[in-house]
């Protein structure tokens, strides 16, 4: 099928959804160890085909490919993924649909990849098992959304990762368990990162050596109810978000109606040089963040007026 597309450019598209509508087939998780022999020899000759479907679209969105299928729609929507490789894929164009897919276990990969145009959605999406590690990511033009997706176990990693265009939302998604990492030199240098309405009840989100300096972030209405939240150098550990020696220096970051209720908040070992950071209008300011200054806040971070200096 892959080779048809290559040949036959005007059905190119076609062909791509075959190969992705063959993905979103109803798929059985492993049936285990303790399953009959032919059921587990079924089980993995069918992931070894749809891991291969996965990398033969892979070569073909590296800007080296002989045939190029960048620019074309790519619907994965509610496929199951135990494992796949898109490393070093550049999604320049079209649409990449990953709306309501699982990632339940093994590894996903999207290191060194590209999203410079077109639209990627991750909406709805389940992230429950496995590692899914976007290393090195560049994200410069591309609208890329996560809204409503549930991070409830596994590890999802954006280590060096750049964001320095287009839109990125994580709007209303739950993060209630496993690890999420926007860690180790990730840099928010342009365009938009939403938060937005996300909860935060569980789990460990970690923003630590990440840099701020031209992006703008918000976390409006965002609830930090449910789960300790550190924003410092505390050790990482389940149930924690934090943003241990993150530097503000350019930018804005809003935590505009963002409910600080029943959870620790501390943003020690930070440093703010330049960046606007808004706290003026919470939704719930029961428990004050703990801020690494004791006089004035430094200029640029707006804290509510009628509420009263913060924690120390």
């Amino acid at each position: 099928m892959a080779g048809l597309a290559d040949d036959w450019e005007e059905n190119r598209q076609t062909c791509v959804d075959v190969l992705c509508a063959y993905l979103r087939l109803p798929y059985r998780r492993d049936p285990g160890q303790d399953a009959p022999q032919a059921e587990q020899l079924g089980f993995r000759a069918n992931r070894e085909v749809r891991h291969t479907v996965i990398r033969v679209i892979t070569v073909h969105l590296q800007d080296d490919a002989a045939v190029s299928w960048q620019g074309l729609d790519f619907d994965f929507t509610g496929v199951v993924f135990d494992g796949g490789d898109f490393r070093g894929a550049r999604f320049s164009g079209g649409t990449v649909n990953f709306s309501d897919a699982g990632f339940s276990g093994g590894q996903v990969s999207f290191d060194d990849a590209a999203f410079s145009g077109g639209t990627v959605d991750f909406s709805g999406a389940e992230f429950c098992g496995g590692t899914i590690s976007l290393d090195r990511a560049a994200f410069s033009g591309s609208t890329v959304t996560f809204e409503r997706a549930r991070f409830s176990g596994g590890t999802v990693e954006f280590s060096a990762a750049e964001f320095s265009g287009g839109t990125v939302g994580f709007g209303r998604a739950v993060f209630s368990g496993g690890r999420v990492s926007f860690s180790s030199g990730v840099a928010f240098s342009g365009g938009k990162v939403i938060f937005d309405g996300a909860r935060f009840p569980g789990g460990a989100v970690t923003f630590a050596d990440s840099a701020f300096s031209g992006a703008e972030v918000t976390f409006n209405g965002a609830e930090f109810c449910g789960a300790e939240v550190s924003f410092d150098l505390t050790t990482f550990v389940r149930g924690t978000v934090h943003f241990s020696r993150a530097a503000f220096s350019g930018g804005a970051v809003s935590f505009d109606r963002a409910a600080f209720c029943g959870t620790t908040v501390a943003f020690h070992g930070a440093t703010f040089s330049g960046t606007v950071i808004n706290f003026s209008n919470p939704g719930d300011w029961s428990l004050p963040p703990a801020f690494p200054w004791t006089g004035p806040p430094p200029r640029g971070v707006r804290l509510p007026k009628e509420q009263g200096q913060p924690q120390a």
